[in-house]
């Protein structure tokens, strides 16, 4: 029977989706994903029942989102553990699954320190697993908390910056449940706005290559009932020119130090188009997102996807479209840029919104007062 406590953290409301769950059959424990690429044709699950399987579905993008894919590290973790697998191995496997996700090795560390800790007082191998369990589970409850929080600070926020009316948001790529332990993160603050009846516009960005604001985000604002327009991303200039957009709300895939942000690419143009336009540019993320160790944007490393996403149109597994294969948009061989992220440095973000409070203007020395205040800081 699939155990409920990893989908639905006590106290906190159930997200809308079962992005990720545990369950235990007779066979053994399994990590249970819902898989994104299937989206929006079908809701399908994939199961995991080890490591590789579990890293294969991260680096697919099976699971993705900064603060989900925490959680998959720890359960991943959890999981090698309780399959009596080598859990240091599986740690590093899934900690070098995709490098630019701070949260990713922050799960994975945070579980598998829990492990080593209980093996070190004594535990059997059966008693340690229990014990990196029971962390995977915590980190799954605090993110779901993190999320409440955020789209609390998120909304007050709003109403300090555009006082008197709805809200016309515009953001970027996918935030929402699909990426977290709750309703997620920029996207809870505007699913926020639109159950007190003051979203008038939610602008989606299509979200390029791969389509995450297409396929996901439209696909959460129709499940939540939210007034939503879809974009492609290279319209949102004349968006801001005709003065509909009053705040850009986006996640985050790791913060350095300074204040610079790395999140889906297509992100920084986003920014740079609201500074211009004086338009709030507001990122809401997670203190686990928060990477003190990484001293400014430069040194974030930067994803690079195969180049086959770009020269190719594939539509989602499942679909109608679906032909097992994408279709070709570019000449064979042509060569491709295709960053999985780009950096927004901290002079063009309005304010970063996380769980323990709002830091505005955005200043190394702000990042670092907030850090000091959360138990949730990276662990190195």
């Amino acid at each position: 029977m699939a155990d409920q406590d990893a989908q639905s953290p006590v106290g906190i409301e159930p997200p809308a989706l079962p992005v990720l769950r545990w369950d235990e059959p007779p066979e053994g424990p399994v990590l249970v994903l819902l898989d994104q690429t299937r989206l929006p044709a079908e809701e399908v699950e994939l199961v995991c029942t080890d490591v590789p399987a579990l890293v294969r579905a991260i680096q697919a993008l099976v699971v993705r989102g900064a603060p989900l894919l925490g959680i998959a590290g720890g359960y991943g973790v959890a999981l090698a553990a309780a399959r009596g697998y080598d859990v240091a191995e599986a740690a590093g496997l899934l900690e070098r699954a995709r490098p630019t996700a701070v949260n990713l090795g922050y799960g994975v560390r945070r579980v598998a320190q829990a492990y080593w800790a209980a093996a070190e007082k004594g535990a059997g191998t059966e008693a340690a697993a229990a014990a990196a369990l029971a962390e995977a589970r915590a980190l799954h409850q605090e993110d779901a908390r993190a999320s409440e929080r955020m789209a609390e600070f998120g909304v007050t926020l709003l109403d300090e910056l555009l006082p008197g009316g709805g809200h016309r948001l515009l953001t970027h790529c996918n935030t929402g449940a699909l990426v977290s332990g709750g309703e997620g993160t920029a996207f809870a603050v505007a699913l926020r706005v639109h159950r007190q009846g003051r979203l008038r516009r939610l602008w989606v960005d299509e979200t390029r290559p791969l389509l995450q604001g297409a396929r996901l985000t439209a696909y959460e604002a129709a499940r939540n009932g939210l007034a939503y327009s879809l974009l492609t991303d290279n319209a949102a200039g004349s968006l801001f020119a005709a003065g509909e957009v009053d705040a850009v709300l986006v996640g985050a895939d790791r913060i350095a130090a300074d204040g610079s942000v790395a999140n889906k690419v297509g992100s920084y143009p986003l920014a740079v188009l609201a500074k211009y336009h004086h338009v709030p540019f507001i990122v809401v993320a997670p203190t686990t997102t928060v990477d003190l160790e990484t001293p400014d944007g430069t040194a974030i490393v930067v994803e690079q996807r195969p180049g086959q996403e770009v020269t190719e149109l594939t539509p989602p597994r499942g679909s109608a479209a679906d032909g097992g294969g994408g279709m070709v948009v570019a000449p064979l061989g042509a060569p491709v840029y295709n960053p999985a992220f780009d950096i927004t440095p901290p002079e063009l973000i309005t304010a970063i919104v996380t769980e323990e409070g709002v830091i505005s203007p955005v200043t190394g020395v702000g990042l670092a007062e907030l850090c000091a205040r959360s138990s949730q800081v990276t662990i190195s």
